[in-house]
């Protein structure tokens, strides 16, 4: 079993193999998914010095425990969730929650009046369902600022919601009358969080 400590350091060791550098230690993910099998991915973590005694019960441990829910485990495949740099992963269409949380910081929240939510970077743009996932994402880079997303409006305007589980919910971009600063007074969403 691995000490707080080694889950939180092989957990970035795995992203970083899972979503961004896969091809540097020499693991091929599936274009379309972005899965590699288990064992493929186990092979190269115990490549490594410091993972060489690294098991399959360390890595499921990894993902149960993993706070942003970043991993899917599923028959003997693996993938990252969300946030790929590589193969944009494909996920399942689906109407979200009347409002999601995105989680930013105080610098960037004037460009998101203004602009709208955007990837910046990542394939998708990233919101959840509640206020747990949000916070944890937004308050990495400064002093927090929470959005609510109004997901009739967007999806009235056009945009696609794509569910990577865990609450997590994906779209291309939000438009910035779609979204408020939370709390929003106004609105009474999010009373129940």
């Amino acid at each position: 079993m691995l000490t707080k400590n080694q889950e939180i350091s092989l957990s970035k060791f795995m992203t970083k193999l899972l979503r961004h550098t896969p091809e540097a230690f020499g693991l091929r993910l599936d274009p379309e998914d972005g899965t590699c099998r288990v064992e493929e991915l186990l092979q190269v973590l115990r490549s490594e010095p410091r993972w060489r005694a690294v098991t399959l019960a360390d890595v499921e441990q990894v993902v149960r425990h993993c706070e942003k829910q970043r991993f899917d485990l599923t028959d003997g495949s693996i993938r990252a969730r969300y946030g790929h740099s590589r193969a944009k992963v494909s996920y399942p269409v689906q109407v979200p929650p009347k409002v999601l949380y995105h989680g930013t910081n105080a610098q960037a929240a004037p460009l998101i009046e203004k602009e709208g939510l955007r990837p910046m970077g990542r394939q998708y743009v990233h919101m959840s369902e509640g206020l747990h996932f949000a916070t944890l994402a937004g308050q990495r880079r400064g002093e927090l600022v929470m959005l609510l997303i109004d997901t009739e409006a967007a999806r009235q305007q056009g945009v696609v919601f794509y569910n990577a589980g865990h609450e997590v919910w994906l779209a291309d971009a939000v438009p910035a009358a779609c979204t408020s600063k939370y709390p929003n007074e106004e609105s009474g969403a999010g009373q129940n969080e």
